[in-house]
Order: structure tokens, then C-alpha cells, then sequence
């Protein structure tokens, strides 16, 4: 989607040198439209820049920072636009620059910094006279949420624009905006005219790109509902005016749109060039396009019977994919960063509102003796009432930080830290009343085939049950945590090592009945576990997980899914003061069929 910083017309005019305002306002015209044509007239522009007044200055400047944004060289776009913002006192110049840094910032996928310059843009609007500049903000705000994946906001301010009548180019840009939240909403028209209509407005106002963004979003539309045909000839038959626009973003899209399309009609050979060209076209901001070129890649290689291509392909796409997965985590976390932000410096304006208010109240209180004892019981209970609401305010931010810095993200039991402080507190205590303590260690078999058969998604899955099927078997005295990957840790308050060996068999047994069926693929799931206890291993934490993590290899070496545990071996009376020598000793393994 093109943004709106790179779309609207510059409004301030400047009457000192009209040869150059022909210039600049041909320039405008041109810079979405015609490419090409704009950076000609911006050359000729920079040539004569000797003899500009300072606003025809300030609109080069402009200019020349919006050229090196289109072009993909965004940081010189975004320290030219930054220099214009601070040097300038117009409003207009402030604004426009400041929505030139948002939507650079977007392009480059720094979602919190363009969040954070948003608002700082927006602060100007009411300072903005013209409809034109008002619409202009309304639209970096759609672009930038309908980025961030805040499709509601992003529709919202683009049926703003729509509802003020905006005048050709604009509606331009806001129906593109509006669709490109619709598509993403799931709710896009079933009637593909309002879509058509708004592709041939674009059209007559010769806003190639954005007119071409629109028919991306149809042919994506006609391709999920199975008219790939249509789709393929919709954006073939506009590939070059595409790509004489020269948006790489957009270009990139577009191939590895189509190129996805004509493999799944089976034309290899056309699928690998755009898929390659959609590769060269690589930018910042366009991961999706990167996974999609290279994932067609991969399938090119692998239905051609080329394994080692494949593979290669298949890695690069395995990257770019996680890639495209951690920006939409980070456009998420952006938001509700910058989201966060804005709370706290709304609740800082009122605590200082408040502050405020209590001084007020204080001088009162001094003018009127007389009313002293009912102010003062007035500034009690509101300076009482602040304190137990930012205390409770404090309290739960902390406990809602200290749950995520113990707790592992995918499973919700403890991650390895709290797991090790957790079970070094238990161990103190256990040793201090003399109380036996069982550790029990245990590693999924073969889990990495299961990832690279059946996708991280499905060993997400598997790890959760894994963990669920552990939780059902601890108590809440008991310290259950993931070390890490595929490997867990229990550790049994008051259990010996026969009841310990028990419950690792029990746990064994439930891991191997998983049933995959709710994921729609057949995986069986098995796990290799070590126990050890106190009583043979000491209250050492260390020496517990490693004497236990000795057994699990031990079953791992043995043939997988099944339980090994740590036996004392006999030792001299005189060395009753250090952990007697250990032998490896098997004591229950699984009857059925072992894993691949």
C-alpha cells in the first residue's frame, strides 16, 4: 500500500520566483503519477535552488526528501525530513514532514518510532487550515494502523476522509486505504464494482500505484475464492506500468503474488522468473513478499525433483517466514508499546492536574480560615485515595511483570530461571527437615522431524499438551518448568525415588496417548526421562539435574520413550560425607513400538 505522506500535494504557495513555482507545483503533480517525470523536474528544481525564496526552499527540501522515500533510501529521507521539521516555523511544512517521517518509519517496519512521531504529527492538526493538510493526517493514521494490524482505527479514519467529501486524488488514497482494511478485516465487498469503480477514479487522476495497490487487493480476493485466472490476468495485464512506477515495494508484491498464482497452475517457468524478480526487488518492509518468492521457489525446486535446491530454498524461505512472523509480533508489540506510553503520559498530566488542584486547594485553605478543618479532610481523602489507587496501580504492573519474567510464553510453567530459584528454595527447605526430594527430567523424542514435517505450529501444540499432561501429575508443592526447547523438569517435594520412578512412568504413558487428531495430522509423541533423588544425589541442584540428566541420555541411548533411574552404588564408611559413586541402572521402559 502506498502511503499518504507520499501522496498529497504540497498547499503553501510561494509568489517570489514564478518559474520556479511552475516547477514546484508540476512536481507535485507528478510525484505519485509519474515517477520518472517527477525526478526530472526535481533535478532541475535543486539546480535553480540558489535563486528560491525560503517556503520554495522548504517544499525543495520536501521534495527532495519524498524522492529519496519512493526510491528506498530512507534514511536520507528520514534525516532530510527531520532537518525540515525542526528548521521550520510553517505549521504546514512541520506537518507534512512529520507524515513524511511516519510513513518512512512504516516502510522500514519501525513501527514504535512512526507510532510515536504519529502522534507528535497529530498535535499540529488543529493548527491546519486547509481540508486538503486535515485529510493528509487522517490518512497517515489509517496507513500506519492498518500496518500495525489495527484494522478497525485504520478504517475508521479512512471513512473519515470519505465522509468530508476529500477531492479526487485523496479519495484516491482513502478508498485504498479503506479496502486495504476491509481485505484484512474479511470484509470487503462481495460486489467487486465499488472495488472497480475505485480502481478507475485512481485511473483518471493518474495515480498509477495507488490504482494498482487496489488491484492487488481484488486479485487477492479473486484468488482465495478460487478465480486465480482472473487474478493472474487482472495484474499481468498491468505488470508494466507497475513496474514503470518504479515502487520496489509494490513490484515486489505484485511478482510474488503471481508468481505464487502460475505455480499453482502448474507454469514452473514463469513462476521462477517473477519469483526471482520479486527477489531483486528485496526492500525493507517486504518479508511477506521475500517468504512468498522464496517459498515458491522451494516448491519449483522440489516438484522438479532437485532436492538439493529445494533445501536450499526451503531454508531461506524457513527464514524469511520467521522473519515476516517476529514483524507482525513486532508491529504488535509497537503498538501496544507506544499505546502504553500515551497512557502514562496521560496519567502524568493528571497527577500533575492533581498536584495542581492540591495547591489550589492549599492557598484556599489559607484565605479561609474558617473552612480549614473541611479542606483538610477534602485533601486527605483524595491524597489517600491517589496513593491506594497508583499503589494498586504499581502493585499490578509489578505482579503482571514478575509473571512474565517466570514463566514460559508458550507452555505458562515456570522457564528455566524461576525453575532453578524455585527449586533451590524447596531443596533448603527439604534439607533443613530432613525430607526426601525426587527430580525427574525429561526430553521429547525426535522433536525436531516433528517441526520439520509437520510445521512449528504443531510442535507448539505438542510442547502445551506436554505440559498440560505434566501439570495434571504435579501438586502445587511440586516445581514443574521447561529448561528449554523440549526438555522439562520436575522436582517431587517429599518423593522418594521408587515413587518417583512411578510417576515418570505415568507421565511416559500419558505423553505416548497424546492424541494429534485436533491438529488434523497423526504424530506420535514420546519422551526419554531421568530420575534421580536426595538421597542418592544430595540436595545440590546441580548435581540432581545432572545426575538425572545422565539417566535421560542414558534412555535416549537405550532406544528412547522410557524411564532410567539413578542407583548409589556401595561406598566405604569413611565417605559418608560426600555423595556416594553412582551406577546407571534401567528400571522401567516402555513395551510398545519405539519412535523413528
Amino acid at each position: 500500500m502506498l502511503s499518504f505522506a507520499l501522496c498529497l500535494p504540497f498547499l503553501a504557495m510561494a509568489a517570489a520566483s514564478p518559474g520556479l513555482e511552475t516547477l514546484l507545483q508540476q512536481a507535485e503533480e507528478a510525484r505519485s503519477s509519474d515517477p520518472h517525470r517527477f525526478q526530472r523536474l526535481l533535478g532541475e528544481l535543486e539546480q535553480h535552488i540558489d535563486r528560491a525564496d525560503k517556503a520554495q526552499r522548504e517544499q525543495i527540501e520536501y521534495l527532495r526528501a519524498y524522492g529519496f522515500s519512493f526510491r528506498g533510501h530512507y534514511d536520507e529521507a528520514i534525516r532530510h525530513a527531520r532537518a525540515l521539521m525542526e528548521a521550520s516555523t510553517n505549521p504546514e511544512i512541520q506537518f507534512r514532514a512529520g507524515a513524511l517521517i511516519v510513513n518512512t518509519h512504516a516502510l522500514r517496519r519501525q513501527f514504535t518510532d512512526g507510532l510515536r512521531q504519529l502522534e507528535q504529527t497529530l498535535t499540529l492538526v488543529d493548527k491546519i487550515q486547509s481540508a486538503k493538510l486535515r485529510h493528509h493526517g487522517l490518512g497517515v493514521a489509517s496507513y500506519l494502523y492498518n500496518q500495525v494490524g489495527q484494522y478497525r482505527l485504520g478504517l475508521r479514519y479512512a471513512d473519515r476522509i470519505l465522509e468530508e467529501e476529500p477531492d479526487a486524488r485523496t479519495l484516491c488514497f482513502a478508498n485504498q486505504a479503506r479496502f486495504d482494511s476491509l481485505y484484512n478485516l474479511g470484509e470487503l465487498p462481495f460486489d467487486d464494482d465499488v472495488v472497480v469503480e475505485a480502481i478507475n477514479q485512481c485511473d483518471a487522476s493518474h495515480e498509477t500505484v495507488t490504482a494498482n495497490g487496489i488491484r492487488l487487493i481484488l486479485a487477492k480476493k479473486w484468488a482465495e475464492s478460487n478465480r486465480r485466472k482472473q487474478a493472474i490476468a487482472l495484474m499481468d495485464g498491468h505488470l508494466k506500468e507497475i513496474e514503470e512506477t518504479g515502487y520496489t515495494h509494490l513490484i515486489a508484491q505484485v511478482k510474488a503474488f503471481l508468481a505464487e498464482l502460475l505455480l499453482d497452475a502448474g507454469e514452473y517457468a514463469a513462476a521462477e522468473t517473477y519469483a526471482n524478480e520479486s527477489l531483486a526487488q528485496n526492500t525493507p518492509g517486504s518479508t511477506s513478499s521475500l517468504a512468498s518468492a522464496y517459498k515458491t521457489m522451494y516448491q519449483i525446486a522440489e516438484a522438479r525433483k532437485d532436492s538439493e535446491t529445494a533445501l536450499v530454498y526451503y531454508r531461506r524461505y524457513a527464514e524469511a517466514d520467521r522473519a515476516y512472523l517476529n514483524e507482525v509480533k513486532a508491529r504488535e508489540l509497537a503498538y501496544q508499546m507506544v499505546r502504553q506510553e500515551i497512557l502514562e503520559k496521560s496519567q502524568q498530566i493528571q497527577r500533575l492536574d492533581s498536584q495542581n488542584q492540591l495547591l489550589k486547594l492549599q492557598r484556599k485553605v489559607e484565605k479561609q480560615a474558617g473552612q480549614n478543618t473541611r479542606l483538610i479532610i477534602i485533601l486527605l481523602v483524595v491524597l489517600l485515595a491517589t496513593i491506594a489507587y497508583w499503589a494498586y496501580k504499581t502493585k499490578r504492573v509489578q505482579v503482571s511483570l514478575k509473571h512474565l519474567a517466570e514463566t514460559d510464553a508458550l507452555t505458562g510453567i515456570c522457564n528455566r530461571h524461576h525453575f532453578t530459584q524455585s527449586a533451590g528454595r524447596t531443596l533448603s527447605q527439604c534439607e533443613r527437615n530432613g525430607e526426601e526430594v525426587a527430580v525427574i527430567m525429561f526430553d521429547l523424542d525426535h522433536f525436531k522431524s516433528i517441526n520439520d514435517r509437520f510445521g512449528h505450529p504443531a510442535g507448539d501444540w505438542v510442547l502445551k499438551q506436554v505440559a498440560q499432561v505434566c501439570q495434571s501429575l504435579c501438586r502445587r508443592i511440586d516445581v514443574l518448568g521447561r529448561l528449554g526447547g523440549e526438555e522439562f523438569a520436575m522436582l517431587m517435594y517429599g518423593c522418594d525415588l521408587r515413587s518417583a520412578i512411578r510417576l515418570a512412568e505415568d507421565c511416559r504413558t500419558r505423553i505416548a496417548s497424546i492424541d494429534t487428531s485436533e491438529i488434523g495430522q497423526r504424530i506420535q509423541v514420546t519422551a526419554s526421562f531421568g530420575v534421580t533423588s536426595t538421597a542418592i544425589s544430595g540436595y545440590v541442584l546441580q548435581r540432581l539435574l545432572s545426575d538425572a540428566d545422565r539417566m535421560l541420555y542414558q534412555s535416549k541411548a537405550q532406544g528412547r520413550n522410557r524411564v532410567t533411574a539413578f542407583r548409589a552404588a556401595s561406598q566405604d564408611d569413611g565417605e559418608a560425607s560426600h555423595p556416594p559413586e553412582a551406577s546407571w541402572t534401567e528400571v522401567a521402559e516402555t513395551q510398545g513400538a519405539r519412535p523413528g
